[in-house]
C-alpha cells in the first residue's frame, strides 16, 4: 500500500472502532465493577489484551473470507444496517452481570467484546483492503483508547453528535467500496468509474440524511 493509502486506511479503522465500540467499553466497565480496586485495572488491562487478540484473529478470518467472490459484496450490504443502527439513539445499556473474581471478569470481557465486536470486525476488515498489518496496528491504537478513554469518548459523542454521523458516513463509504471491489462486479465498476462515485455519495446520503430525518422526527414527537 502507498503511504497515503496506509495512513488513510489506519485513520478510518481507528475512527470506525472508536465510534462503534462505545458499548464494548461499557461492558468492560460493568464486568469489572465488583472487583477490588487493586484487581479492576489488572482485569481491564488483560481483558483488553485478550479482546485485541480475539479481534485480530476474527478479523484475519474475515479478511480471508472477503477474498472469495460474492462475500465482499454481501459484507458491504450487511454493513449498511450497522451504519443505520449507529445513528439510532438508544438509552438502554447492555445487561452484563458483574463478575466476582478476576478470571470471571476476564472471561466476561473477552467473550462479550468478541460477540459485540462482530460489526467492528466486518467494518475494519472492509476498510483494511486485505492488509492484516493495518488491522493489527489500528486495533492496537483504538481498543486501548476505547477502554481507558470510554467516558471521554461517550461525552464527546454526546456533546458533538456530528462525530456519530462522521462514523456512519465512514461505514457507508466502506460499504460502497466493498460492494464495488467484489470480484463479481469489480470489472463492471472499473469500466464505469462514475457509478462508483455515485454509489459512494448515494449510500452516505441515504444513511446520514435518512438517519438525521428519522432522529429529527423522533425529537419532535418527544
Amino acid at each position: 500500500m502507498l503511504p497515503t493509502d496506509f495512513l488513510s486506511g489506519l485513520l478510518t479503522i481507528v475512527l470506525l472502532d472508536l465510534v462503534l465500540a462505545g458499548d464494548n467499553a461499557i461492558v468492560i466497565a460493568l464486568a469489572a465493577r465488583n472487583l477490588p480496586k487493586s484487581l479492576q485495572t489488572k482485569a481491564v488491562f488483560w481483558g483488553t489484551f485478550g479482546a485485541v487478540a480475539v479481534r485480530v484473529a476474527l478479523t484475519a478470518v474475515v479478511v480471508y473470507l472477503l477474498k472469495l467472490p460474492g462475500l465482499m459484496l454481501a459484507g458491504g450490504i450487511v454493513l449498511l444496517p450497522i451504519a443505520w443502527k449507529l445513528l439510532k439513539h438508544d438509552d438502554d445499556a447492555p445487561e452484563v452481570t458483574a463478575a466476582s473474581s478476576f478470571w470471571a471478569a476476564l472471561r466476561t470481557i473477552i467473550v462479550a467484546d468478541a460477540l459485540m465486536g462482530l460489526d467492528n470486525v466486518l467494518a475494519i476488515a472492509g476498510a483494511s483492503k486485505g492488509h492484516l498489518g493495518l488491522v493489527v496496528l489500528g486495533l492496537l491504537i483504538s481498543v486501548p483508547l476505547v477502554v481507558w478513554g470510554s467516558t471521554l469518548i461517550l461525552k464527546l459523542i454526546n456533546r458533538f453528535p456530528a462525530i456519530v454521523y462522521i462514523g456512519a458516513a465512514a461505514i457507508a463509504l466502506t460499504s460502497a467500496r466493498m460492494i464495488a471491489h467484489d470480484h463479481l462486479v469489480a470489472g463492471w465498476f472499473d469500466a464505469h468509474t462514475w457509478v462508483g462515485y455515485v454509489l459512494d455519495a448515494g449510500l452516505i446520503a441515504v444513511i446520514c440524511g435518512g438517519g438525521w430525518l428519522v432522529n429529527r422526527q423522533a425529537r419532535r414527537r418527544e
